[in-house]
């Protein structure tokens, strides 16, 4: 920034200013706007300079307050101007400032020309050069004391007339134009892209929101399911962060029935933990909406089996299978096949390597290909088959005959016996161990031996009792592996059994008795906390915590006069569902 010289200001302070619509800059004679002569008040004699200036005013109330406004910014040239042509590089820069000081000059405000529009003219047809292009500043400065700014995009200049310095004087226009013109596209692509992108974490706000994410992900990983929720009321970019899979699965695995396995496996990748979460408390709580998915005319002894949106339940001799809709609470009515093949009901049938192995109260083993007609059947016992497992290409079958027996599944021997075991007793269940290396068989314990016992799956040979203090009548009539070295077992004896093959063989770590003294047909878990049981009477399902002794909830699911055993229980993370002689009950526990 240039001062001004000392005798500017005492030049500048006796003049009276006029009030008036600012003048056009005057052209040069190549169409540019001239540059300033030395009449200005700014470097020309003092009292030359002051004449002119108390002239330019008379003539401004003559002509009734419509005096010349603002001409210019520009300072009076040493030497040059009237006097002479001024040189070609004082003259552009002048120029500059000139042009810069009219633009901003308007209606209203004050400010001093360099010269009449006569002698304007005259200079111009002597093709003088130096014409008044320029005066004072347009801001009233009759003290010289004061100082006015003029805010420019990205600048601010002090609007006090200064010598032009260099080139700066004639390149400031263009400079300040280009820099708001600038400033404006970059602003507004910055608005773009900001409307383009989702919101992002706050710019201000407390010290939590300005951490970074994996401190923030290890703080919040020591909230509980309450703190977290009331973490993501506080704006939405905490809203997103805390619904983060990895804050939410320490909660699920301590959850019921969210989908991951006491291994820490997830059963459900592809729903978000948060919302198995959300659901996971209405088991907790027990609050769920039941609703009839299927009726039958007659009684019945349904098994059934899902995969994936599939529901596959036997009806009769029968084995139907239905698709889901999109809420998982309701069938659609018209089934999608219907699988056919034995002369009496289904007694039990697993899927296993897109196959169904059923097994009927003929006698008789079915084997039938999901996707396609195909279906076999062949003699298996010479009684009903109760029971039937199916793992790694080989299948085992437990019957009324007092037998159990291992087939392949290898289309080229279906039907050819690999090992007969006589159990010397009914058997009403079967299980193979994930290991693929023995199986589980479930007895009606009418002898003098545990009624659950564990078979070499290769050679057929009894490799150890589980369990020492079944009375008798104590059949089992459900048991399931949970891990290769635990499994359940639950029957007639009103107890579920948790067994673990590494802690002892002699008798169960966990037990849990139905309250009211009824057989248990049946049980099924999530792999982790929860469990659930169908009882013998009234079409009762109970859910229990294994790490509580007493039964969670009950839900009876048929009144007085058509009382019926739960025949089987299947669940997802969302719905139960419960198969009982005349109907197929659903529990809603995502839309309660």
């Amino acid at each position: 920034m240039v001062s001004p010289p000392p005798g500017a200001a005492a030049a500048a302070a006796p003049a009276r200013l006029c009030v008036g619509p600012g003048p056009r800059p005057l052209m040069g004679s190549q169409g540019h706007p001239g540059p300033p002569g030395n009449c200005g008040p700014g470097e020309g004699e003092g009292g030359e300079a002051r004449k002119l200036q108390e002239g330019r005013v008379a003539r401004g109330k003559r002509r009734k307050g419509k005096g010349k406004g603002k001409a210019g910014a520009g300072q009076g040239g040493r030497g040059s101007g009237a006097e002479g042509n001024p040189g070609p590089q004082k003259a552009k820069e002048a120029a500059g400032l000139g042009a810069e000081a009219g633009a901003s000059a308007g209606p209203g405000e004050e400010g001093e020309g360099c010269g009449s529009v006569e002698e304007r003219e005259r200079r111009i047809v002597r093709g003088d050069a130096g014409s008044a292009g320029a005066g004072k500043e347009a801001r009233g400065r009759g003290d010289g004391k004061k100082e006015e700014w003029r805010v420019r995009p990205g600048r601010r200049e002090d609007a006090r007339p200064g010598r032009a310095q260099g080139r700066g004087g004639q390149a400031w226009g263009c400079i300040a134009g280009a820099g708001a013109a600038g400033e404006a596209m970059a602003a507004a692509t910055e608005e773009e892209a900001a409307a383009r992108e989702p919101a992002g974490r706050p710019a201000a706000g407390p010290a939590l929101l300005r951490l970074p994410e994996e401190l923030l992900l290890l703080i919040c990983s020591y909230l509980d399911m309450r703190a977290l929720g009331r973490l993501a009321q506080v704006c939405r970019w905490l809203r997103r962060f805390t619904g983060c899979d990895l804050l939410w699965r320490r909660i699920a695995r301590a959850s019921l029935n969210s989908g991951f396995t006491r291994l820490g496996t997830d059963l459900m990748a592809n729903v978000p933990v948060k919302e198995r979460v959300k659901v996971s408390q209405n088991w907790r709580l027990g609050r769920c909406r039941e609703g009839i998915l299927l009726k039958w005319r007659c009684s019945q002894m349904p098994w059934m089996q899902l995969e994936g949106d599939s529901l596959y339940i036997s009806q009769a001799n029968f084995i139907l299978a239905y698709q889901f809709r999109p809420d998982g609470a309701s069938l659609n009515r018209r089934p999608l096949g219907v699988f056919a093949g034995h002369d009496e009901d289904v007694c039990h049938f697993v899927l296993a390597n897109s196959h169904i192995i059923s097994a009927g109260g003929d006698g008789k083993i079915g084997v039938h290909k999901i996707h396609s007609t195909f279906t076999v059947k062949y003699s298996a016992h010479e009684q009903e088959v109760n029971c039937v497992d199916c793992r790694g290409g080989i299948i085992v079958s437990g019957s009324r005959d007092r037998t159990a027996k291992v087939w392949p599944l290898a289309s080229g021997r279906l039907g050819q016996c690999l090992h007969t075991i006589q159990t010397e007793d009914r058997v009403w269940s079967i299980a193979i161990s994930p290991l693929l290396s023995s199986f589980v068989t479930g007895t009606a314990c009418c002898g003098h031996f545990s009624p659950l016992r564990i078979w070499d799956l290769n050679s057929g040979q009894l490799m150890m009792h589980l369990g020492s203090d079944f009375p008798p009548g104590a059949g089992v009539l459900d048991v399931m592996y949970e891990s290769p070295s635990t499994l359940l077992s639950c029957g007639y004896d009103t107890y579920v059994r948790y067994w673990d093959l590494r802690a002892s063989v002699r008798k169960c770590v966990m037990e849990w008795e139905e309250p009211h003294d009824s057989t248990l047909y049946c049980l099924q878990t999530d792999g982790n906390h929860l469990l659930a049981t169908g009882s013998s009477y009234y079409g009762v399902v109970r859910l229990w915590d294994r790490r509580q002794r007493a039964c969670l909830h009950a839900f009876p699911l048929t009144s007085t006069p058509l009382s019926s055993p739960v025949y089987c229980l299947r669940f997802t993370t969302k719905h139960l569902y419960a198969a009982l002689s005349y109907n197929l009950h659903v529990l809603d526990f995502q839309n309660p």
